[in-house]
């Protein structure tokens, strides 16, 4: 993709809280929950749609905070499907910190 539709794709994403991770062509959001279930909840919701678009987070939990990193492998790097699964996340967080 050109650098011009990666910035359009990905500005929404940056303006939300995603970064650039270092050393890699990922971006990772920390997402704080009110708690451990509220959490699990989110990576439940999540893992529906990674599993239904055939494209699954890098992820980490601990207790209420949950570590999303995304890239897409076969690309090597970023792709729309980043932009798309990083807005879904977003969305199925709802009013959660991050």
């Amino acid at each position: 993709m050109t650098d011009e539709t990666r910035e359009t794709m990905f500005a929404p994403l940056f303006a939300a809280g995603w970064t650039l991770t270092d050393g890699r062509d990922a971006i990772t959001k920390t997402y704080q929950f009110a708690n451990f279930i509220d959490a699990f909840g989110f990576m439940t919701r999540a893992a529906i749609w990674a599993e239904k678009w055939n494209h699954h987070p890098e992820w980490t939990n601990i207790y209420k905070t949950v570590v999303v990193t995304l890239t897409t492998h076969d690309a090597g790097g970023l792709s729309a499907l980043d932009a798309k699964l990083g807005d879904k996340l977003d969305k199925l967080a709802g009013g959660t910190i991050g």
